[in-house]
């Protein structure tokens, strides 16, 4: 949908979408369906926050596109398909490529079992990849890079024989005390893209709790969105106690209500005190960009 003012064909949402899987497979309509869901439902979150959005044909340098694509197969000549060209989920300048075999529940499931992971989502996996993108925008390039380091370690680390590491020896042994996935162990980068995805995994959470007036103990769950008067510094660190005590109150049920249901926990963490000062670089990041 677009304003009756706005000259363009298309939403914010669908011109960030440079590739589209191929529609002649009837299957990949559903796909491309669930992707793009996912997409709004982290975009959502990222215009409440006042994030920069701009697609790639307005800033070629700094924009943000999304490819949805598929692995190539070839016949085997006994009608056996095997995969030519496997595609990798991941970010690049500003490109997010996803591979739509993530929107299939069987599929993801699957790979989530291989990679020994507790979470693996559509929209996780967005808010994740997103994270890279404003890694570029809201740290390479200010006054944070500096803390940036203290607390999440070195980018420059070479990230090819960082990621060999990890997959050659699985994450760190004590990375439940430092990190808050095994996968943030593998380097600075994907520390601050895990921690970035759980960011918006909470205020997105917390959001909806609020919209829909849930309670806790008779205790109201906070919205985790400032408004524009509220940004002392005094304001931003008391909000995100605020936030953080919400989440652990509103997880705790969350798990306990799945569980009644016979389901895994919605959220299969424990946010160590390190975790918890990472999160709060990314608050304090986020609004202070606003400022």
């Amino acid at each position: 949908m677009v304003e009756q003012k706005d000259t363009n064909e298309l939403c914010v949402s669908c011109r960030l979408t440079q590739t589209t899987p191929n529609l002649d497979e009837p299957e990949n309509i559903k796909l491309w369906y669930l992707l793009e869901q996912a997409k709004r439902r982290f975009l959502y979150s990222a215009m409440n926050l006042n994030l920069p959005i701009t697609n790639k044909v307005e800033d070629p340098t700094n924009g943000l596109g999304f490819d949805f694509l598929q692995n190539q197969t070839v016949d085997s000549y006994g009608n056996e398909l095997f995969i030519k060209n496997y595609v990798t989920t991941g970010h690049s300048n500003g490109l997010i490529t996803l591979n739509i075999n993530e929107a299939k529940d069987a599929s993801r499931i699957d790979m989530r079992e291989k990679m020994n992971e507790k979470y693996r989502t559509l929209i996780g996996h967005f808010r994740h990849e997103s994270g890279h993108y404003y890694w570029d925008r809201l740290i390479l390039n200010s006054d944070r890079l500096g803390e940036f380091r203290e607390i999440f370690g070195d980018e420059r680390l070479d990230y090819q024989t960082a990621m060999a590491n990890y997959y050659a020896n699985g994450p760190a042994q004590i990375w439940q005390e430092v990190w808050i996935s095994a996968y943030a162990s593998m380097h600075p980068w994907e520390d601050w893209a895990e921690t970035w995805a759980h960011y918006l995994h909470m205020v997105d959470t917390l959001e909806t709790a609020n919209d829909f007036s849930l309670s806790i103990s008779h205790k109201n769950i906070m919205t985790p969105y400032l408004k524009g008067d509220e940004r002392s510094e005094l304001a931003v660190e008391t909000s995100f106690t605020q936030l953080f005590d919400d989440w652990c109150a509103l997880t705790q049920v969350l798990n306990a209500l799945n569980r009644s249901m016979g389901m895994d926990d919605a959220y299969p963490f424990v946010i160590s005190l390190s975790a918890l000062k990472k999160l709060r670089f990314v608050h304090h990041t986020i609004l202070d960009h606003l400022n």
